[in-house]
């Protein structure tokens, strides 16, 4: 059973009489516990509705649409506390974040309603057998999975959980039953690449067709790792290796199965120096929220923009001076874009900066970790033009402020410039640097 919140003005559920403060306790009779109950057995056009107001029952019959929402609120999406991560991963990146940061920062969740809702990895060590079984029964599809590897042992010792891999079964309880699979490895030297890399992947692809996809990510290491288990960085020539031995694999899985189903994630190639590959490797971007052709994507998107500038134009703040800061694994790709937009526009004058994450360390240069404190003190005294530009990623989900809890609004007082996020889609980069709103 869970409490109602509020009720939606003039929705369904409002002109039944359900008010605020009531408990929503079952829908045709099957207990509310969470937001998956509440989705699933709200789908049935016809619903009985069992509730309470104080110490009283009483129960609402609803004719609807099939996907309607009756305008029912809650205190949380999730109808329930979010659940814990129970892991004590080697490679933890929550472990590694200094202290004094905002306490939300330091939670480690662990939720397959997440995985559902918002796309976010679980490890399964937070499920039994009829949590599963409730997946398959709802049909949540894809479920988004932290494999890192498939050697039960190795699975233990690196996510120092005792149940990490028994439950490694879930995933043929879940492709037997037809759920995709959306998966992950955080690959660590020495301890998952190599042999049990390639162990791994020959797993996982028996697991096709539920098997969508796997984004082979390298671990984030910080400087912060005092006393925690003793993890290096991939060298620019592990990383190639890397490279090689997961585009080999998927070549074959691509001649046999249409499909590469492995993708190493971008920062991997710009470790290694490597060119990035193209848009028709990417296939249709299966991990692009894991950093998986994301440069690519901005650059086809990029380009594909540039043929209607004409369009862009007419609105275009010109003459302008602009700049943009951002991470060092983009740096190059960010210019590139800026000069080939410069090249076309010739009263466009765009500065870009490539931030050094001294908050983090050096070694993290991705930019959804760089921090408002970083852009001040690098960009202070430099010529930043009429506006700042900025990947949104480095603002959490609400846009608000950055990891550092600086806001936008602190930031751009402290450089004496507007400043705006800007998405990772050609579109809106062309417009942030012409001057667009």
């Amino acid at each position: 059973m869970v409490k109602i919140l509020a009720v939606l003005q003039n929705s369904i559920a409002a002109k039944a009489g359900i008010h605020g403060g009531d408990v929503l306790v079952s829908v045709n009779s099957h207990p509310i516990n969470d937001v998956l109950d509440y989705r699933f057995y709200l789908t049935d056009t016809s619903v009985s509705l069992s509730l309470s107001r104080g110490d009283k029952p009483y129960t609402v019959h609803l004719n609807k649409g099939e996907y309607d929402d009756i305008g029912l609120e809650f205190e949380t999406p999730l109808m329930d506390k979010k659940h814990s991560c129970q892991n004590r991963c080697v490679f933890c990146f929550i472990d590694q974040l200094p202290k004094g940061m905002r306490e939300s920062l330091y939670f480690k969740d662990d939720d397959d309603r997440l995985s559902f809702l918002h796309g976010n990895y679980v490890t399964l060590t937070n499920l039994k057998r009829e949590d599963v079984e409730r997946l398959i029964t709802m049909r949540i599809s894809p479920v988004n999975v932290s494999v890192h590897t498939t050697n039960p042992e190795l699975r233990v010792k690196m996510m120092k959980n005792k149940h990490a891999g028994e439950v490694l079964s879930y995933l043929r309880l879940l492709s037997d039953a037809g759920i995709d699979l959306c998966t992950q490895i955080v690959l660590c030297k020495g301890l998952n690449d190599k042999k049990e890399l390639d162990r791994t992947m020959r797993d996982l692809v028996t697991y096709y067709p539920a098997l969508r996809s796997c984004a082979i990510v390298p671990v984030g290491l910080t400087k912060h790792r005092q006393n925690l288990y003793p993890l290096e960085a991939f060298t620019p020539e592990e990383c190639k290796e890397v490279i090689k031995q997961v585009n080999a694999f998927g070549d074959e899985c691509l001649q046999k199965y249409g499909t590469r189903l492995f993708f190493c994630a971008d920062e991997l190639y710009v470790r290694a120096g490597l060119p990035l590959p193209g848009e028709e490797y990417y296939e249709e971007y299966p991990q692009i929220e894991n950093g998986v052709g994301m440069l690519t994507s901005l650059q086809t998107e990029f380009s594909l923009e540039l043929d209607y500038l004409d369009e862009y134009l007419p609105t275009a703040k010109l003459p302008r001076t602009v700049s943009i800061a951002t991470g060092a694994a983009a740096y190059e790709h960010i210019l590139a874009l800026s000069q080939a937009l410069s090249a076309r526009v010739p009263d466009l004058t765009v500065h870009v900066y490539r931030i050094k994450n001294d908050f983090f360390g050096e070694s993290v240069t991705v930019a959804g970790l760089l921090t408002g404190q970083d852009v001040k003190a690098q960009l202070q005294g430099k010529p930043l033009g009429e506006e700042l530009l900025f990947p949104a990623v480095m603002l959490r989900s609400d846009g608000d402020v950055f990891l550092d809890d600086m806001t936008p609004e602190e930031l751009s007082k402290a450089l004496g410039v507007p400043v705006r996020p800007t998405e990772s889609d050609g579109a809106d980069l062309i417009r942030g640097l012409l001057g667009i709103h």
